[in-house]
């Protein structure tokens, strides 16, 4: 059974032994594995006992609890270094139903790293590894996938990693940009024309559906598309057929489709501005792609691998590293990739300072915003980066009242940051620097 398995692959008893293993897997490790008396995590982590007493999660324990296979992505030491593994454990029983053991399948995620390194997904946190399993398991199918998240927190590169990993990585990666593309532009630009279809149509065109045959079509800001253009789409996805424009003859297409949007689609599609048809076509296998604030304790790692590609001889101060762990970012990795290449161009020495780094406007020395007791007794709210207090007898200045407004809405909406911007007529990056100046540190409330 083992052999049969092209992937790297063991079977280890409830000891965590090893009692089994083909030849990828021992390619994979620069260790001498002996049967019945090499572990697991001797091999693939270098430690003298399990996963979960190391602080990670440990699949056999997960599939011992629920007698069901079970995944998780951790860092190996394999022969190229520090590498990105999906591990697949599943329990084996006998005729009797009795376990035997389990056997350990492994997916090698190249598009990632936990080091610098260029072209690859970098960072180490839960919410990064939780992104990598399920990028993963859509590259190794065909279905399409939507990639939803915040503005900057890296769409295309994550599109780039499920057709790098497919069947289709040695066929083309076309992106189309939807944004401020209109109909007619939209159309000849997917479909082609045809000579003479329109005015300035001097010569036949191969649309980017035709230049993308066999690899991979990736819609960005899919939410942008005009309604008119979606039911062309629609169709386009279904049959994977298309008409060039002028053209009374169809042809074939053979792509596959991801699209990716910082839009709620579904909030689109009840309010009319989405076909719901097209969503649930697109949406295969959503992916969401966590904000940097949500992988806190990759920024620092991200920060140094921006810095490390710049090939500049500098380092960051470790101060300088808090700090920019403890910035919102409203851009994502988008912004602190800015952020780094402005602090190498401000910083006079080899070290990158606090000073050093660009305005980050951002304060997190502001007071506690929960409720306090004035001297009468009466509880009224801290508002302002100021930590300015006022009972509710009293009149505030005009910013006040936004600050003790912007508290009161934050702690109480039920959406995203994306949808309280839109219920309040600001975009998300203005609100962020108005939740910034209020003391409001984003992000941090349950329903966000």
């Amino acid at each position: 059974m083992i052999d049969a398995i092209d992937k790297p692959a063991i079977f280890i008893n409830q000891n965590y032994i090893i009692e089994a293993v083909n030849a990828p897997y021992r390619d994979t490790y620069p260790v001498n594995i002996k049967l019945g008396y090499s572990t697991c995590y001797q091999v693939s982590h270098r430690n003298n006992k399990p996963c979960d007493q190391c602080g990670e999660q440990c699949p056999m324990q997960q599939s011992k609890t629920t007698g069901r296979a079970a995944s998780v992505v951790h860092i190996h030491s394999t022969s190229e270094g520090q590498s990105y593994c999906d591990i697949l454990m599943r329990p084996i029983f006998d005729g009797n139903g009795d376990l035997l053991g389990y056997l350990e399948i492994l997916d090698k995620l190249a598009f990632a790293s936990n080091r610098p390194a260029a072209g690859k997904m970098i960072g180490e946190s839960k919410a990064f590894k939780t992104m990598l399993n399920k990028i993963n398991r859509a590259a190794n199918s065909d279905i399409a996938v939507l990639l939803h998240g915040e503005t900057g927190t890296g769409k295309e590169l994550v599109s780039q990693a499920l057709h790098s990993s497919s069947s289709r990585a040695d066929k083309p990666f076309v992106v189309i940009e939807c944004t401020g593309l209109s109909d007619s532009l939209l159309e000849s630009e997917l479909f082609g024309y045809e000579k003479g279809a329109f005015t300035g149509a001097t010569s036949n065109k191969k649309g980017l559906v035709e230049a993308a045959e066999g690899g991979t079509l990736f819609f960005d800001e899919v939410g942008d598309i005009p309604l008119a253009m979606q039911v062309k789409l629609l169709r386009l996805f279904e049959t994977q057929t298309y008409r060039p424009v002028g053209s009374v003859a169809s042809k074939k297409a053979n792509f596959r489709l991801v699209c990716a949007s910082h839009k709620n689609l579904k909030e689109m599609v009840e309010r009319g501005e989405f076909r719901r048809d097209l969503y649930y076509r697109i949406a295969g296998f959503p992916i969401s792609l966590p904000s940097l604030r949500e992988r806190q304790s990759d920024i620092a790692l991200i920060a140094t691998h921006f810095l490390a590609q710049s090939q500049e001889k500098k380092r960051f101060s470790k101060k300088t590293l808090e700090k920019l762990s403890s910035y919102t970012f409203p851009g994502n990795i988008r912004e602190l990739r800015n952020i780094v290449e402005q602090s190498i161009l401000l910083a006079d020495e080899t070290v990158i300072y606090e000073s050093d780094l660009p305005d980050l406007d951002d304060d997190f020395t502001g007071e506690d915003l929960s409720p306090v007791a004035n001297s009468n007794g009466k509880y009224v709210r801290k508002v302002g980066v100021k930590g300015l207090a006022k009972p509710t007898n009293e009149i505030m200045t005009l910013e006040e009242a936004e600050y003790a407004y912007l508290a009161e809405v934050y702690d109480t909406f039920k959406g995203d940051i994306n949808q309280l911007a839109d219920q309040l007529g600001v975009s998300t990056r203005t609100l962020y620097r108005k939740l910034n100046k209020a003391g409001i540190k984003a992000g941090t409330n349950e329903h966000n």
